[in-house]
């Protein structure tokens, strides 16, 4: 029985792994749950999975929910970043699963492993703004980073029992989003809701513009050097359209490793959960005769510029990544709510890299400090 707390439990990828342990209770136990403000999800989720904390990072939100909650349910509320911290480090949890979208997940993170705790990690920008830092802990605590996204999870899988130094190249595949095969001048004017069309994979909104814009796959580049520790020109992304094959590795004999499955996030959810075992499910089953074709692009970087800054960022070094990362968010939150358009999105990221002065080796301080002047150069800089 492994004990869990999931940061996000109201998002995509929470609600996801609630399922994952509502296949398997006799295996998993949801020790503490948190949400941003989803008062009414949270209260469902408290009466099913029964855990004895949640942590509700708006203030007013957690005052609410205690209200709505029986009387005859035991579980405590916490709120703000000091209630996400604590669900993290709990002692009676033995994995956190990060789920929470954005920078904010970064502190309750390294909370927990700094409490050796054992990361299933779906927040990417954990490692996009302080990777160094988080992985050296890790290192120093001795904990264990498992990778949620689908991407991650197949090449994690591919290296397990191999040499990181006899790896020759990582190949990051890329559905290619909702405007694959569009130009530049396509998508001029794209509103909100056609980017959140994706083809193949149920994702939240702020992923969901990530994945139209490459951003996604940018912020997933700057991922696999810390989660693999390989350099930025040992990492390629290829556009495969129909999202069988989640990544794979070619190692210094040529080989190529691949691991494919149908798009299900759950199944590298309960991959990071169960690990090092495997355990049953009924998910569907991959009919490779009835898909018949597989097929691969190269990514257009004119067409999609925010990838290309992602691997400017990576190749600057320093707080570049954590710049890039910060402006995305708020530029994403600013096309959703139709501020902007969506080549701003680029636009505006790279003006802000331009206006930064980087830090080598930045303290969490220092990361926090970049991530407040960023947001705020680019919400000016909009303005």
């Amino acid at each position: 029985m492994k004990r869990i707390s999931i940061l996000g439990s109201t998002g995509s990828i929470g609600k996801q792994t609630l399922d994952v342990v509502r296949r398997n209770k006799d295996k998993f136990e949801v020790v503490a749950i948190s949400a941003n403000s989803s008062v009414d999800l949270l209260l469902e989720q408290i009466k099913e999975f029964k855990p004895k904390y949640v942590a509700v990072y708006n203030e007013e939100s957690a005052i609410k929910l205690k209200k709505m909650i029986p009387t005859d349910i035991n579980v405590e509320v916490l709120s703000g970043m000091s209630g996400l911290k604590e669900i993290s480090s709990l002692p009676e949890i033995d994995v956190l699963l990060t789920a929470i979208v954005g920078m904010i997940g970064l502190v309750p993170t390294l909370e927990a492993i700094k409490s050796g705790k054992d990361i299933a990690l779906a927040n990417k920008e954990t490692l996009v703004c302080a990777g160094d830092l988080v992985m050296s802990e890790a290192r120093k605590h001795n904990v264990s980073i498992l990778p949620v996204d689908s991407e991650h999870s197949a090449i994690f899988q591919c290296l397990n029992g191999e040499k990181n130094k006899e790896i020759e190249k990582i190949i990051l595949t890329a559905s290619g989003g909702p405007f694959r095969g569009k130009s530049k001048s396509d998508l001029e004017n794209v509103t909100k809701s056609q980017a959140l069309k994706h083809p193949n994979w149920s994702m939240g909104r702020k992923i969901s513009i990530d994945s139209s814009t490459l951003m996604n796959k940018g912020l997933e580049v700057i991922e696999a050097k810390w989660l693999f520790g390989v350099e930025q020109n040992q990492i390629d992304v290829v556009v495969h359209p129909q999202s069988i094959i989640h990544s794979m590795v070619q190692f210094i004999d040529s080989s190529v490793m691949a691991q494919l499955g149908c798009p299900d996030m759950r199944l590298p959810i309960q991959y990071a959960l169960s690990y090092p075992n495997r355990i049953v499910n009924d998910f569907e089953r991959l009919d490779l005769a009835k898909i018949a074709t597989l097929t691969f692009e190269q990514p257009d970087l004119e067409t999609f510029p925010c990838l290309k800054l992602a691997y400017d960022s990576l190749k600057m070094g320093g707080t570049y990544s954590a710049v890039l990362n910060s402006a995305n968010e708020v530029l994403v939150n600013e096309f959703l709510n139709d501020k902007i358009g969506f080549y701003d999105i680029p636009y505006y990221i790279e003006k802000t890299m331009d206006a930064h002065t980087s830090i080598d080796k930045p303290t969490l301080e220092q990361i926090l400090d970049i991530d407040r002047w960023a947001r705020e150069y680019v919400a000016s800089a909009i303005r």
